[in-house]
């Protein structure tokens, strides 16, 4: 297994890690205090945790979803998270020209699910050096993602993270085959169990997403049962508020508790 390390985490070294945050960036003050309470709370669990949170939800189902700051605001914001706060940023990038300026605030790059197999997209992620999670798309097998490893592997970066999200089951519909976790694991490199993505129901509600979050324990903890080597969960203090994926985002009163329980699930 290819573990490295992502600004202070030692992946592999330092058990399970989370990538936790909102969904989007939905305000400067907001982020910050969401940032400080999710650190509040892994501090207490002891686990290593990398903030996420988009600049711009380029894939929204509706021109008129909320879609985020944008780049240079969102950076702005999320590099006051990483300095003020003292933690990890991870943010998604959309397009080839947004990987330079991204990787000069964060700690990781991440390529969206629909955008897994865009050539350009991921050589540009690769050659910043820094570490790129590569979302599993819905519409891909476990292992065809050999071929996104290759790809940014091809520029001398194997700092690389696979992330499993579900995989679309006829329309509106998603299901986890866990079997992709120890598939994708074959490859090297470490493998996120992305949970709140795997509960939605893509453009369920007119032409915005719906979800099931209930189930959102049980699928985190077969992902770890499954030997995943860290869990990516949306937390929101106020999920029917969110400005985006509310609907499979968790509370972050719920956290703590999941927090212990995985870690549990992990040591066993």
């Amino acid at each position: 297994m290819k573990f490295f390390k992502l600004d202070n985490i030692e992946l592999g070294e330092d058990g399970l890690f989370f990538i936790l945050g909102p969904c989007v960036i939905e305000g400067e003050s907001f982020t910050l205090e969401l940032a400080e309470a999710i650190k509040k709370i892994s501090d207490e669990v002891r686990v290593p945790f990398i903030f996420k949170a988009s600049f711009d939800k380029a894939n929204r189902s509706s021109i008129k979803s909320f879609r985020g700051p944008g780049l240079e605001e969102g950076l702005r914001i999320l590099e006051r998270v990483k300095e003020e706060v003292g933690i990890p940023v991870l943010s998604d990038i959309h397009e080839p020209r947004q990987a330079e300026p991204a990787a000069e605030v964060l700690s990781a790059l991440q390529i969206p699910a629909f955008l897994c197999r865009q050539t350009d997209l991921l050589v540009a992620a690769g050659k910043t050096g820094l570490p790129v999670n590569v979302k599993k798309g819905q519409f891909m097998s476990a292992e065809d993602m050999a071929f996104v490893v290759e790809k940014i592997e091809s520029t001398g970066n194997s700092r690389i993270l696979l992330t499993e999200r579900g995989t679309f089951f006829g329309y509106r519909n998603l299901v986890v085959d866990f079997r992709n976790i120890p598939i994708m694991k074959r490859m090297g490199m470490p493998v996120i169990m992305d949970v709140t993505h795997s509960v939605q129901r893509p453009t369920a509600s007119g032409g915005v997403t719906g979800g099931e979050p209930e189930f959102i324990p049980a699928i985190a903890s077969a992902g770890v049962v499954s030997g995943a080597d860290g869990v990516f969960l949306e937390i929101h203090p106020d999920p029917p508020k969110a400005l985006s994926d509310g609907t499979n985002s968790l509370h972050i009163k719920k956290l703590k508790p999941l927090l212990i329980h995985l870690k549990k699930l992990y040591n066993i």
